[in-house]
């Protein structure tokens, strides 16, 4: 495997669904089309249930409303309810949503042309005035994402079916913004009668509604009449099952409890390899995991630069991406490196350093016997990455120590207080579909997650506003480039290597669409095309 060890659970589990395979089924070579691991079958029947397996739940801590919501797992079961203006497509690029088309009359301006008979889950027709009031309620509000929409200066309704955007200043990543969960449209006549507590309950234009929950333990979906898009949803009903076990999920799919599953165990297409009626493959991703130094709290580690440097240094992203993730991630910088114009991580300052310059740095900044605590979560593969982190920084004398929680539990510790109170903590971001998105969260004031253990850096900041502020394909690469140096010069959040998604499906029920490379942490984006098998 990798430098982990297989519990004894999931051994069984592994055995297990190697040793029932099952003949009958012809296991794909390859993307049937340009940009998928898999393409539905049209012409099999609609009808029948879809059988998933998620890892968490969502609710707790933010409830249902779609602005809120900041973790790939609630964009997954919330696009089952809501859409947006337009929507990621395969390769990245941007496809007509509820908008049907648009266009930019300047770099500033952009004009939406909504598709006609959409409807809202209680039969109420989608208007302008939602859209409206939608994209100014999110960069009102208090969510994460309002960040990402970029200077929106003002929303206006030209006609019942026109919305025009006007930005303070050119924003290259606005319509990818406009592409995930938070920015969908609501039912803004209900929401702002107090009607409808969105908080509480999912009221959108897609192609599904909730019809029974049960906290931390399944949901259950339905088909919506009256949805807009002819012949979807494709299947009747979505279960989706709460089971946070990898192992469990695994043998699920093996025994026909679920259809399909995403796993973080990077050797699930290996362990399901000979199981004819699975298949299992790896989903790329932007996506990437990244090292937290907590420069915030009291009593710090980490509030010399050249302590951060040193352990940036030491950071071997391509061992992490070997024998972490089996080969499936890639060394990263703070730009994703599957998207256009990205910098090249092994380019970068602390790449081409050597160890001896770390040892250097921790002598000058009197660290030489430092040792601190590293947070993690249970979910494959963060412990293996955590354990050649672990091995990375002993080659330059700093002893870790891996915490392990569950993802409650961790979150809880790394987002619960302001100043944080952990010392240094591993996690993910969703990579987006435009290369400028993900380092915005290298501003704590515009992001607010991470202020509690990350300090303003004016310099980054500049350079993510230079990225941001071009689409020209020239010089924003150039602007990439420097702002890749500043992430990797002030090292409070230290990128590591993409994240893969091992994406497992029966072939025997199920035909699903599932893209080869995913930008928000959902490989579930075109679940109304999934078929059922007869």
């Amino acid at each position: 495997m990798r430098t982990t060890r297989w519990s004894a659970a999931w051994v069984a589990a592994a055995m297990l669904v190697a040793g029932c395979a099952a003949g009958g089924t012809t296991r794909p070579t390859g993307p049937q089309v340009p940009g998928y691991l898999a393409v539905a079958d049209e012409k099999l029947p609609p009808g029948g249930t879809l059988e998933v397996q998620l890892p968490v739940d969502i609710g707790n801590a933010v409830g249902l409303d779609p602005q809120l919501s900041d973790v790939a797992t609630s964009w997954q079961l919330l696009s089952l309810s809501y859409e947006t203006l337009v929507r990621m497509g395969p390769g990245f690029r941007i496809e007509p949503g509820l908008a049907e088309s648009w266009e930019t009359p300047s770099p500033t301006e952009y004009v939406f042309h909504l598709r006609p008979g959409v409807t809202f889950a209680n039969g109420r027709e989608m208007t302008a005035d939602d859209v409206v009031g939608s994209i100014r309620r999110l960069v009102a509000g208090q969510g994460v994402w309002r960040a990402q929409t970029g200077p929106v200066e003002a929303v206006t309704k030209l006609d019942e079916r026109t919305v025009q955007v006007v930005l303070s200043r050119p924003y290259a990543p606005f319509l990818a913004a406009l592409a995930n969960v938070p920015a969908a449209v609501l039912p803004m006549a209900e929401v702002d009668s107090g009607a409808v507590d969105l908080s509480k309950v999912m009221l959108g234009t897609g192609p599904f509604v909730v019809e029974a929950h049960r906290q931390d333990v399944s949901w259950r979906f339905k088909r919506r009449p009256g949805y807009w898009a002819p012949g979807l949803p494709a299947v009747d009903a979505v279960n989706v099952s709460i089971v946070p076990q990898e192992q469990t999920r695994m043998a699920a799919l093996q025994s026909h409890g679920a259809d399909i599953v995403a796993l973080g165990n990077v050797d699930a297409p290996a362990v399901l390899g000979g199981n004819r009626p699975i298949d299992a493959r790896p989903q790329s991703a932007t996506d990437f995991y990244y090292l937290m130094l907590n420069t915030v709290a009291p009593g710090t580690k980490f509030a010399d630069p050249r302590v951060r440097a040193a352990i940036n240094i030491a950071m071997d992203r391509r061992r992490i991406a070997e024998f972490a993730t089996n080969g499936l991630g890639k060394p990263t910088g703070a730009t994703p490196v599957d998207l256009p114009g990205a910098c090249d991580p092994a380019q970068l300052p602390s790449a081409t350093a050597g160890l001896d310059q770390a040892r250097r740095l921790l002598r000058e900044a009197g660290a030489e016997n430092l040792s601190f605590s590293l947070a993690i979560f249970t979910t494959e593969p963060a412990p293996a990455i955590a354990q050649v982190v672990q091995q990375d920084l002993a080659r330059i004398g700093i002893q870790v120590t891996i915490e392990q929680l569950d993802e409650g539990s961790w979150a809880g510790k790394v987002y619960g207080e302001v100043p944080a109170r952990f010392d240094a903590a591993l996690s993910w971001f969703a990579g987006y579909a435009d290369a400028g998105m993900a380092p915005r969260w290298w501003d704590p004031e515009s992001a607010g997650f991470n202020i509690g253990f990350m300090r303003p850096n004016p310099a980054l900041n500049e350079a993510i506003a230079a990225v941001n502020a071009t689409a020209d394909p020239g010089p924003r690469a150039d602007a990439l480039g420097r702002l890749c140096a500043e992430v990797d010069a002030d090292a409070q959040m230290i990128p590591l290597v993409t994240r893969p998604v091992v994406v497992g499906y029966r072939m025997d029920s199920l035909s699903p669409s599932v893209y080869a490379v995913e930008g928000y942490g959902n490989p579930y984006h075109r679940v109304a095309e999934f078929r059922k098998r007869p």
